[in-house]
């Protein structure tokens, strides 16, 4: 083991590591240092700092109407996720019915495949059939490829929970909506809490399919966040970048969460049939 620490690659790996994280936190702590400037030209640091980049976001963008639509989005995906996740996954880890790889393999496809592959024909589809444009026409959007997503989360938490409580319940006299409601779910907890927690997170960045199905009274912050940035018109550059710390802060804190609770170990799923 000690060999191993002192070898060049094990070094130049921490290195790249060091390299990665420095990166990063330089990018974060240029944003957030911009979003309290008044002016910065030249120097290492602005000549002076103000917070009313925030209150002007409100007022301006309307921050306070996006947080309202991504929140809402956000829950709902979470809901639909969880709820039809948790019933998929329960199928795939305890039944066994011919095809059922090549129907996991199906299953995979939205979560595998870049989303602008099929974001275009899926909003096609909404806008034909009014959803476009719509809050509702974003949540389903998203749905689309995060039921998948909290599933394969599931999956594994599922496989964990023995059999027998299952059978020794149902010759109990338990039916199968009391060993779902006294079993499962209380032992699937920490698998539903990771997967709420991940499903959430990812909605939250998600820009490919928002941008394309969502309308003027349905952007969320990410998608808001794009047209400050890129769209025709002069706006204060501080400003943008103090939605962009609101945006990291949103993202951040269930990811911090997630990471408190998830096991990289646990979110392992097998796609061969045992």
């Amino acid at each position: 083991m000690e060999s191993v620490r002192r070898s060049p690659w094990f070094l130049a790996f921490y290195l790249f590591v060091f390299a990665f994280t420095l990166n990063i936190m330089g990018i974060a702590g240029h944003v957030l240092v911009s979003s309290f400037a008044k002016s910065w030209f030249g120097g290492p640091l602005p000549a002076s700092f103000t917070a009313e980049w925030y209150p002007y976001n409100f007022s301006f963008y309307g921050l306070g109407g996006l947080m309202a639509v991504t929140f809402e989005v956000v829950i709902a995906v979470m809901a639909l996720s969880l709820s039809i996740g948790f019933l998929a996954a329960y199928a795939l880890a305890r039944v066994d019915f011919p095809g059922k790889r090549y129907l996991t393999v199906l299953f995979l496809l939205p979560v595998l495949l870049p989303q602008i592959a099929y974001g275009i024909p899926l909003a096609t589809v909404l806008y034909r059939y009014g959803l476009g444009g719509t809050v509702a026409g974003v949540i389903l959007a998203n749905a689309v490829p995060m039921i998948p997503f909290a599933m394969f989360i599931l999956v594994p938490f599922i496989e964990q929970i023995d059999r027998n409580m299952e059978s020794s319940a149902r010759v109990l006299g338990a039916s199968r909506l009391a060993i779902t409601r006294r079993v499962l779910l209380p032992l699937s907890v920490p698998g539903l809490l990771t997967a709420g927690v991940l499903t959430l997170t990812s909605t939250v960045a998600n820009f490919e399919l928002t941008f394309l199905v969502s309308g003027a009274g349905s952007q969320t912050i990410v998608v808001a966040l794009y047209y400050a940035m890129f769209a025709a018109g002069i706006r204060p550059t501080y400003s943008v970048d103090a939605m962009a710390v609101i945006y990291m802060v949103l993202v951040m804190i269930p990811l911090a969460v997630a990471l408190r609770f998830v096991r990289p170990t646990q979110m392992v799923f097998r796609i061969g049939e045992k």
